[in-house]
C-alpha cells in the first residue's frame, strides 16, 4: 500500500514551474509527475512518453561529474554499479549534453543517494539515445543498496545547441507539498498584485488546506516568502487576525435573524447573511471549523529553498481538532523594488555589485559580480541552491528555483572572480559567502554559474496574446484595454517593443519585430486599439511602455498590425575592449587611396570639400574583435537575396550599419564619427571545440557562431574614425555594435565600449576601456515628441 501511495504522489520539482493563473492567490510553481505507458515484456525498459530526465548529484563534484540520478514515475532514483561500463557512461553523458564520457565511478564515490534504485545490471552498446533503451533488469528491480550507486565523469565539452541539463534543483522530503499560495483575507488586498499577505495554503488532494500557526516562526515565513518570489518577510499583526476571528466567532454564536410576520427570513436578512459569510473574520472562523489543517506544525531553520524541505508534522486524518487554540498561519512578505506597490513608505534596496545576464525571463541569468570597475563571473564548482538563493534575494527576487551550471545562460567574458562559493543561505550578499579566488587553470567560462529565481506572480500574461502565426512563438500582437481586445499599430515598432511582448508572454527573446502581418491568418483580426508604443526593452509588460493616450495610426489596416517572432535563445555580441586599446594608432592617409571609403560614407563631411586626389585625411585606426557569447548564432536580418553589392570594394553588405565609431566630448557631444557596414560577418576564429559555420568567401553565409568571434583588423577600409577636424584635447572613444538593434540579442547593454582618450594633435592614448551604456542620440530620437498624448512611463526594470 505504501509503495502504491508513493507512486500516486506528485514529485516536488522546481525545474519547470507553472504559476496557477488565479487572481485571488499568490502561488508557487507546480509540476506534474512524469508518467510512463504500460510496457510489454522486453529485455530493455520501455521509453517514457516524455524524455527521461537525468541529473548529476552528490559531493564533491563539478558540473560534469557526479552520482547519476534518473526521474521516473515522479521520483528521483539512482543506478546500481553492477555491470556498469564506459558505454553506459557515454549514453548518460550525451543525455546530459556532453559529447562523451571520460570515466565512471562505483561504490557511491559521490555519496549515497536516497529513494529508489531505478536500474541495475545496465548494459549499453554505447550508441543508444537514452539509458532507458539499454538492457537492464527493468525499472525498480534491483538487489543493490545505495553503497553501490554509480557515477559518471563527462568530458567538459558541450554538444552544440544542447540546453536541457546542468540543473541543480531542490531535493525534498517524500511527503511532498506540491504548491503553496497566499490567500488574502482583507478584501482590498485581493485586487492588487502581487499578493504579499494572506493565509498560507498548500495544495492538498483536489483543493487547498491550511497550516496550523502553533509554533509558527519567522523562519517559516522567510521560506514561504522566498518560494513566492519575495526576498524578505514582514511581521504580521496577529492581533488583527485574532480580533477578526473572535468577532466572527461571537457573531456566529449569537446570530441575528430578521423574520417576517409569517416566521420566514426576510430578503434583507438573507442579504445580510451573505455579507457576513464573506467577511474576513467569518472566513477565518469557518475555515477553522471545517478543519482543513493539512499540516500541524512546521520547523524551518530559514535556509531551506522549499517548505517541503523543512521538518513537517502532518495532521492526523481522524483528529477531532488538529489546531487546538490556534488559527491558520498568516504571513506577510516584502516585495523587491521591481514589484513594489505604490505608497509603500520604505522601499528595499537591491545590490549594485551583483547582476544577472543572458536570461530570457525576469529573474534568471548568468551570475556576474563587480570587483573594482570590472564585472566578472562565478565558477560553478560546488554551486548550490543556497548560494543561488543568496544571489536571488539580494537582487530583489525570492529563493532560487534552480542553480544552473555549465554556462547554461551563456558564457561571460573577462575575469572569473569566484570559485567554490559556499553560502549557508542566510547571507545578505554572495560577497559575504566563503569562496576561493581562482586562477585560469581552475575554471573557464564554460563553467559560468547561473540561476533561475522565484518571482512574484504578476498576471501580466493575461492582458496580451499573439494570434494568426504558424506556431505558438509567432503571431500578430493583441492587447487588452479594459474589456476590449485589439491589435497594435506597427508604426515605430522595433525589436525593443517586440522584446517586451515576448518577455510578457514568457516566450523568451524577440527574434524579429514584424511590421506587416498580411501573410498570417487574418480571419479573426480585431480592431487596432493601441498606437505610438515606445519601450526601453526592459519593461515587464507593454502597458508599461509609452504609448498614445488617444489612438492615432496612419496605417490602421489589418496588414499593418504589429507582430513578433519569439525564441528561447538569442545571440549576444560583446567587443574585446583590451584589443582596441592595444591596437589604436593614427594614420595620415592620402586622399587618392580613399575613393572607395568616400563612396561608402566612411569619411567626415568636410572630406567632400577637400582638393581630391591631393592631401590626406587623419584617421584614428584600431582593431575590433566581436565575440558572440550568447546561446544562438548572430545572423543578419536580411536574407542574402537582399544583400547590397558594393563594386568598389567588391563585396556584399548584409547589414547597412553593423557598428558605430564615435569620438565624444566629455558631455557626450559627438565631435567625430565613423561607421562600419557588415561587409563580411564571419567566424574569424572560435573557442576550442567550436567549429566555424560562417565564411564570406564565394557568397557564403554570413554570421557569428556561438563561441566564435569576427575580427575587423585595423588596416582594412572604414575601420577608423576620421579625426581630421578634431582639435587636441580629452575625449571619449565610443564603439557601439548593432546600434540600431536590427538583430535581436539577449543583452543590448554590453554592446557599447567606451575609452577615455587623450589627443595631443599628433599622438593618441586610450585608457580605462570598458563595456557600458552608450550616449545614444538614437535613443533620444526614439523618445522625442510625436503626435498624440503620451502616458507616463513606469520605471524600467533594468538591473544594471
Amino acid at each position: 500500500m505504501e509503495k502504491s501511495r508513493r507512486r500516486e504522489k506528485l514529485a516536488v520539482s522546481l525545474l519547470f514551474g507553472l504559476l496557477l493563473p488565479c487572481c485571488l492567490a499568490q502561488t508557487t510553481p507546480s509540476n506534474t509527475a512524469t508518467r510512463t505507458p504500460t510496457r510489454t515484456p522486453t529485455p530493455s525498459p520501455s521509453p517514457q512518453t516524455e524524455r527521461l530526465r537525468v541529473r548529476l548529484s552528490g559531493y564533491p563534484r563539478k558540473h560534469n561529474e557526479g552520482r547519476v540520478e534518473l526521474f521516473y514515475k515522479g521520483e528521483w532514483g539512482t543506478i546500481c554499479d553492477d555491470d556498469f561500463a564506459i558505454a553506459n557512461a557515454n549514453v548518460l553523458c550525451r543525455q546530459l549534453g556532453f559529447v562523451e564520457a571520460t570515466g565512471w565511478t562505483h561504490s557511491a564515490k559521490y555519496g549515497k543517494g536516497q529513494g529508489k534504485i531505478w536500474l541495475d545490471n545496465v548494459q549499453c552498446n554505447g550508441g543508444e539515445r537514452s539509458i532507458d533503451s539499454c538492457k537492464s533488469r527493468g525499472w525498480g528491480n534491483s538487489d543493490c543498496t545505495h553503497d553501490e550507486d554509480a557515477g559518471v565523469v563527462c568530458k567538459d565539452e558541450r554538444i552544440p545547441g544542447f540546453v536541457e541539463s546542468n540543473v541543480i534543483d531542490a531535493q525534498v522530503d517524500e511527503k511532498h507539498i506540491e504548491e503553496v499560495r497566499l490567500r488574502p483575507v482583507v478584501t482590498t488586498a485581493r485586487k492588487k498584485l502581487p499578493i504579499t499577505e494572506g493565509v498560507v495554503e498548500v495544495k492538498y488532494k483536489d483543493g487547498w488546506a491550511q497550516i496550523c500557526d502553533l509554533r509558527w516562526t519567522i523562519k517559516n515565513t522567510h521560506v514561504v516568502c522566498g518560494m513566492l518570489g519575495f526576498p524578505h518577510e514582514r511581521k504580521v499583526n496577529k492581533n488583527f487576525y485574532k480580533r477578526l476571528k473572535k468577532r466572527a466567532a461571537e457573531k456566529v454564536s449569537r446570530p441575528k435573524v430578521n423574520v417576517s410576520a409569517g416566521g420566514r427570513q426576510t430578503p434583507k436578512a438573507k442579504a445580510n447573511s451573505k455579507t457576513k459569510q464573506s467577511s474576513p473574520g467569518k472566513r477565518l472562523y469557518l475555515e477553522r471549523q471545517k478543519n482543513h489543517f493539512h499540516i500541524h506544525s512546521v520547523a524551518c531553520v530559514g535556509t531551506e529553498i522549499h517548505l517541503a524541505a523543512c521538518p513537517l508534522e502532518f495532521s492526523k486524518p481522524n483528529a477531532t481538532s488538529s489546531c487546538e487554540g490556534g488559527m491558520p498561519a498568516v504571513v506577510s512578505c516584502m516585495p523587491g523594488p521591481l514589484f513594489i506597490q505604490n505608497g509603500l513608505k520604505k522601499k528595499p534596496k537591491i545590490s549594485n555589485n551583483v547582476r544577472l545576464k543572458g536570461g530570457a525571463k525576469l529573474g534568471e541569468g548568468r551570475v556576474e559580480v563587480l570587483k573594482g570597475n570590472e564585472w566578472g563571473t562565478v565558477c560553478d564548482d560546488r554551486w548550490s541552491l543556497q548560494s543561488a538563493s543568496v544571489v536571488c534575494r539580494e537582487l530583489g527576487f525570492g529563493s532560487a528555483k534552480e542553480a544552473l551550471t555549465g554556462a547554461r545562460m551563456g558564457q561571460g567574458m573577462g575575469p572569473i572572480y569566484m570559485n567554490e562559493v559556499k553560502c549557508v543561505g542566510q547571507e545578505r550578499s554572495i560577497w559575504n559567502c566563503p569562496f576561493k579566488n581562482i586562477t585560469s587553470e581552475d575554471c573557464q567560462h564554460v563553467e559560468d554559474a547561473a540561476v533561475r529565481c522565484n518571482v512574484p506572480y504578476m498576471g501580466v500574461e493575461h492582458s496580451i496574446r499573439i494570434v494568426g502565426g504558424r506556431t505558438t512563438y509567432e503571431g500578430r500582437v493583441e492587447v487588452q484595454v479594459g474589456s476590449k481586445w485589439g491589435t497594435v499599430c506597427s508604426a515605430g515598432w522595433t525589436t525593443k517593443e517586440a522584446m517586451v511582448v515576448c518577455r510578457q508572454l514568457g516566450l523568451g527573446y524577440s527574434m524579429h519585430a514584424i511590421t506587416e502581418t498580411w501573410y498570417w491568418d487574418s480571419s479573426n483580426v480585431t480592431e487596432m486599439i493601441m498606437s505610438g508604443v515606445k519601450c526601453t526593452g526592459n519593461e515587464m509588460s507593454l502597458s508599461q511602455c509609452q504609448h498614445h493616450k488617444t489612438f492615432s495610426c496612419q496605417k490602421a489596416a489589418a496588414k499593418f498590425a504589429a507582430g513578433v517572432i519569439c525564441s528561447d535563445t538569442a545571440s549576444d555580441l560583446v567587443l574585446n575592449a583590451p584589443l582596441v586599446q592595444q591596437t589604436v594608432y593614427i594614420e595620415d592617409r592620402p586622399l587618392h587611396m580613399l575613393y572607395c571609403a568616400a563612396e561608402e560614407d566612411c569619411l567626415s563631411k568636410t572630406a567632400a570639400q577637400a582638393n581630391w586626389p591631393y592631401g590626406h585625411r587623419r584617421l584614428l585606426r584600431f582593431s575590433s574583435q566581436i565575440h558572440n557569447i550568447g546561446r544562438a548564432d548572430f545572423k543578419p536580418k536580411a536574407g542574402r537575396h537582399s544583400w547590397v553589392w558594393h563594386a568598389c570594394h567588391g563585396h556584399y553588405h548584409s547589414m547597412d550599419i553593423f557598428t558605430h565609431y564615435d569620438l565624444l566630448s566629455g558631455n557626450g557631444t559627438k565631435v567625430a564619427e565613423g561607421h562600419k557596414a557588415s561587409f563580411c560577418l564571419e567566424d574569424t576564429d572560435c573557442q576550442e571545440g567550436v567549429s566555424k559555420r560562417y565564411e564570406c568567401a564565394n557568397f557564403g553565409n554570413q554570421g557569428i557562431t556561438v563561441g566564435c568571434w569576427d575580427l575587423y583588423r585595423h588596416d582594412i577600409d572604414c575601420q577608423w574614425i576620421d579625426i581630421t577636424d578634431v582639435k587636441p584635447g580629452n575625449y571619449i572613444l565610443q564603439i557601439v555594435i548593432n546600434p540600431n538593434y536590427e538583430v535581436a540579442e539577449s543583452d543590448f547593454t554590453n554592446n557599447c565600449m567606451k575609452c577615455n582618450c587623450k589627443y595631443d594633435g599628433h599622438r593618441i592614448w586610450l585608457h580605462n576601456c570598458h563595456i557600458g551604456d552608450a550616449f545614444s542620440e538614437e535613443a533620444e530620437r526614439r523618445f522625442e515628441k510625436y503626435p498624440g498624448q503620451l502616458n507616463n512611463q513606469i520605471p524600467s526594470i533594468n538591473q544594471q
